[in-house]
């Protein structure tokens, strides 16, 4: 059992990397767009706010894999044509956009308004206003709720091997199916179970650092 799992490793962790990059790839994308989505909900601009809602209210609403199908099966009938990787980010990207929105919106409305008069008393700008006292806030305000998410993509990303990408669970089922094992999803398991660990690890740290912003 341990000699197979020690063989097919290699195999799995190749993998691991196009897991890897759609992962940090999604985080890059999908988090500047929450929060500028996040901003749009929480304004007064009502005829953005609105087109933004029914947006978050698609992606939430609807499967991921749907997504991933519309993205990369049913687009082409459009002439839009993605390849399978940028076709899965794109799809992700739009998805987590959504979420990571809805968590940064309830941080902004959860800001007092004396902080948005103390940013006044300071001659702070807009933009100053949200760069050095509402984002700082947000970020720890959000922190635990984004890392529910961050930890979810970490497994959602096995959702690619739909596309027929070579990411670490497809390769782990096309071993199981070579071998006729189930070995090779356990060693599936174990990779994403390190991955979701250490994400755990540092984002538990990043709370720490942050506790002295209350």
């Amino acid at each position: 059992m341990f000699d197979y799992l020690i063989n097919v490793m290699p195999q799995l962790l190749s993998g691991a990397g196009i897991t890897i990059k759609l992962f940090a790839l999604t985080l890059l994308g999908s988090i500047p767009l929450g929060i500028l989505l996040a901003f749009v909900l929480a304004s007064r601009l009502k005829v953005l706010k609105f087109f933004v809602q029914v947006y978050v209210w698609l992606m939430r609403g609807t499967p991921l894999l749907l997504q991933l199908i519309f993205v990369f099966y049913g687009l082409p009938i459009l002439n839009i044509v993605f390849d399978r990787f940028d076709a899965a980010l794109i799809a992700f990207v739009i998805n987590y956009a959504a979420y990571f929105a809805e968590i940064f919106r309830g941080g902004i409305q959860s800001i007092p308004d004396g902080q948005y008069e103390a940013a006044k008393v300071l001659r702070l700008n807009p933009i100053q206003t949200i760069r050095k006292i509402i984002i700082p806030q947000v970020v720890k305000i959000t922190l635990p709720s984004v890392g529910n998410e961050v930890i979810n993509l970490v497994k959602d990303t096995s959702l690619v091997y739909i596309l027929g990408l070579s990411d670490v669970m497809r390769i782990g089922k096309i071993a199981m199916e070579r071998d006729s094992t189930l070995l090779p999803l356990l060693g599936v398991a174990l990779i994403y179970l390190l991955m979701t660990g250490i994400f755990t690890l540092l984002l538990k740290q990043l709370e720490s650092k942050l506790d002295y912003y209350r």
